[in-house]
């Protein structure tokens, strides 16, 4: 195809963003995730002899090259919707490429640049809408100047149209349109919100604010120090505002992902003799039968009485290490059965 008209038949308008599946304010690594999703499933190395697949690997490509790159993104950002002008002139019988159109300075009549465009078929090659758009952007495009080296990689000549001057001469104010469309998606925000572990453990709210205005946040259970909660175009400009949790520390409970630990303090006679202790946990007490002869250290798993699991159900563990607490300040008494105790005890010496 050498230098077609816009009003070729079968060229239109692609809508890249609904290729990669992906909204116009997707980030660059939304963009990147995307297609490297979607171009390992449609590669044509996957389905041999599909041509579907192809076409479509073709088109994944073909998005990918423009929106990851800024400036192509932004190009078809702002002449993209605008398209349907382009095909008129090429409808009206006037060529858009000649001196006064549109596209004037970008090939075709009226240029001393001659843009040749190839299509083999082959999955790795673009579009000629992408030929078209992008001009001299476009992979493949070769230019022969007179006087110049000889067939080149296409650029636009010295001294041609500015993309204002295209817009312009679509009756599109350059300007305004660069006012209005950002160069890239609009940026995220963080805001902090500060939770105790039995709001993390229960779930909560929070009230941030942002540009002036109070948000409230919904903090899931479970949510651990540093989980991140997104309130989609809620940044000042239209980006994500992320709330980051932080976890204040606890007096009584340490966390170690979705499991707690606490200390479990025992009388001499608990430890000595067993008992039943209450133990509180995060949901209520429970009670929790301790053998005769425990000694400081001993731990006591306290199964699905940790922390709600984020992602996934059910809760973690809780890990009761026992403390054994002596008596002080003995009696007299005290102090004379505590002996004969002890001398009908037969323990070896534990150092």
């Amino acid at each position: 195809m050498a230098g077609g008209g816009p009003g070729a038949p079968g060229l239109e308008y692609k809508d890249y963003y609904d290729v990669l599946g992906v909204p116009r304010t997707a980030s660059q690594a939304d963009i990147k995730k995307a297609f490297r999703k979607l171009a390992r499933q449609h590669h044509p190395d996957a389905k041999p002899g599909d041509t579907d697949a192809e076409r479509r690997f073709k088109d994944i490509n073909e998005a990918n090259e423009v929106l990851s790159d800024p400036d192509k993104r932004q190009r078809y950002d702002q002449l993209g919707a605008n398209w349907s002008a382009y095909e008129r002139a090429g409808a009206s019988g006037a060529d858009p490429f000649a001196p006064g159109g549109p596209f004037a300075g970008f090939g075709g009549g009226g240029s001393n640049v001659r843009y040749e465009f190839h299509t083999a078929g082959d999955a790795g090659e673009f579009s000629d809408f992408f030929r078209m758009f992008f001009g001299a952007d476009a992979p493949g495009a070769t230019a022969d100047q007179p006087g110049g080296p000889g067939p080149g990689r296409g650029r636009r000549p010295t001294g041609g149209p500015s993309f204002e001057d295209i817009l312009a001469g679509m009756g599109i104010d350059g300007a305004a349109v660069g006012r209005g469309t950002p160069a890239g998606p609009p940026p995220d925000a963080e805001a902090v919100a500060r939770i105790t572990l039995e709001e993390a453990f229960h779930g909560t709210t929070r009230l941030v604010e942002v540009d002036g205005k109070r948000l409230e946040v919904k903090i899931p259970r479970g949510a651990d120090d540093g989980t991140r909660v997104r309130l989609t175009g809620k940044a000042p400009g239209g980006g994500h505002l992320y709330v980051v949790v932080k976890l204040e520390p606890d007096r009584t409970f340490k966390r170690k992902g979705a499991d707690l630990e606490r200390e479990l303090p025992l009388t001499l006679e608990e430890a000595l003799l067993g008992a039943e202790v209450p133990v509180r946990t995060l949901k209520g007490k429970v009670l929790l039968r301790i053998p005769a002869g425990t000694q400081t250290g001993r731990t006591f798993r306290l199964t699905g009485q940790g922390m709600p699991k984020l992602h996934g159900t059910g809760n973690g563990d809780l890990f009761a290490k026992a403390k054994v607490v002596l008596p002080t300040a003995l009696s007299d008494e005290a102090t004379e059965a505590a002996k004969a105790l002890f001398a009908l005890v037969d323990q070896p010496d534990p150092r």
